[in-house]
């Protein structure tokens, strides 16, 4: 019981201390009732600017939207000038528990070392950055010993600002495969030799997605090929059969919950498919079949071109393992090319960045290099607001401003769809009805904190 206290007097401790920062604390600790208005809106379901912008907010939900909309009485007016509101962004592909230091084997050391409270406590600010960077919500794609339920736990009781958590858990996968932290290490170091979704066999996985639900995922995240960032494991090596992907999707469809699937290579990702998995993760070496495959099935591509873009500039420092460093290398241009032809097919693209691969906060790269792939910039702001939604399953509360849904409202200077670059200049926050960043310098009440 005195540990428990501890710990819950440490985060509120650090919660307190962090809110001296700018722009880190909610410049309105409850909802209230507002009126915002910007020179344009983006309209996410119509895929186009509306001027001028105006919603109103009430009771943490959107009450109107557009110039003729009434205001509550006693609602306070923010006028946030030459600038565009969208809603709040969406990063359907996260790790909010930790990020890269300068030194790969520190950061080995570190995990090691570190407690379980110290690493929950070190991504409070992880947490904080993603969500004044304009990302409301979050689909976090496998953390150990559930800090990531605790994150969302916590986020949803108002202990820790952040953004609405949707929370994978740690990821399944086989025995020596990506999703196995305990490939790298000698026979007998280690108390465990596999991390906790480790399995083998159709059963075998099915008794984990299990396992995980009954410990709180939302969803289940797989790992149906290798990765760049693991050891021991080739990129393009499927590591699930068939008939262990199809009980993993079809354990967790049956519990209501979907299955992304973490997959570079074209033989393992066309397996997922065939499975039923939501979403394709990563996808840097998918083919032609794989394109065609998800297109009919209606799969979601979750490209992460910013984990490519992170892991390349540790790369090109030297700050990776020489095997990492290959790796990346040799799959970056098919994974330009892999995301090309998505656009073109037409496959359904959601927003995800892989955030935790390189600093949180910077999540909002991804639009650029989406934009710089083929995606138009209206698609790419679809991605992040109505299509990741769909894909998290949370339309008929977010993704768009529509009366009725929550209020999760950002805003960017000038016009995102003339410069999306603008979407990495975010400087008002909104989750739910209450700010949390507003840098325009206009009044507003104080904290209820």
């Amino acid at each position: 019981m005195r540990r428990t206290l501890l710990f819950a007097s440490l985060v509120v401790s650090f919660t307190a201390s962090a809110a001296e920062g700018p722009a880190a604390a909610p410049v309105a600790g409850a909802s209230k009732s507002y009126v915002l208005k910007a020179a344009r809106l983006f309209d996410a379901k119509a895929g186009k600017l509306v001027t001028p912008g105006v919603v109103v907010v009430q009771d943490g939900k959107v009450a109107a939207v557009g110039a003729g909309a009434s205001a509550p009485a006693g609602a306070q007016v923010l006028d946030l000038g030459d600038a565009t509101l969208l809603p709040g962004f969406m990063d359907s592909h996260t790790h909010l528990t930790g990020e890269p230091g300068t030194d790969w084997r520190q950061d080995v050391i570190d995990d090691f070392q570190r407690t379980i409270p110290e690493q929950t406590l070190e991504s409070l600010p992880m947490v904080r950055r993603t969500l004044m960077a304009g990302f409301t919500t979050v689909r976090n794609l496998g953390a150990p010993d559930f800090i990531d339920i605790g994150l969302r736990n916590s986020i949803r009781r108002g202990t820790v600002v952040g953004p609405r958590i949707i929370a994978a858990t740690v990821g399944l996968g086989s025995t020596g495969g990506h999703c196995d932290g305990g490939n790298s290490w000698r026979k007998g170091l280690l108390v465990e030799e596999s991390t906790r979704g480790v399995a083998d066999g159709p059963e075998a996985l099915r008794a984990k997605v299990r396992e995980n639900i009954k410990y709180g995922a939302d969803l289940i995240k797989v790992c149906a090929t290798g990765g760049v960032l693991s050891l021991n494991s080739d990129v393009d090596s499927p590591q699930l059969t068939q008939a262990e992907l199809d009980a993993i999707v079809d354990e967790a469809h049956s519990r209501k919950r979907k299955v992304a699937a973490h997959a570079h290579g074209a033989e393992g990702a066309k397996r997922a498919i065939r499975a039923g998995v939501d979403s394709i993760e990563h996808g840097s070496l998918l083919d032609d079949e794989a394109l065609d495959l998800m297109k009919k099935k209606g799969t979601w591509y979750v490209p992460t071109a910013m984990a490519f873009q992170g892991v390349r500039e540790r790369a090109d420092k030297g700050m990776l393992p020489e095997e990492n460093i290959r790796k990346v290398r040799a799959v970056d241009e098919a994974r330009r090319l892999a995301l090309r032809k998505a656009i073109a097919k037409g496959v359904r693209i959601a927003f995800g960045t892989d955030a935790g691969v390189f600093e949180h906060g910077r999540n909002a790269g991804e639009f650029a290099l989406m934009v710089e792939a083929g995606l138009p910039p209206v698609e790419a702001l679809r991605a992040a607001t109505v299509n990741a939604a769909e894909l998290l399953g949370v339309s008929s509360t977010l993704g768009s401003l529509e009366p009725g849904k929550l209020a999760d409202v950002v805003a960017v200077p000038g016009n995102p769809l003339q410069d999306i670059r603008k979407t990495e200049a975010v400087f008002f926050v909104m989750k739910e009805g209450v700010i949390y960043r507003n840098d325009t310098g206009a009044p507003a009440p104080s904290a209820a904190r």
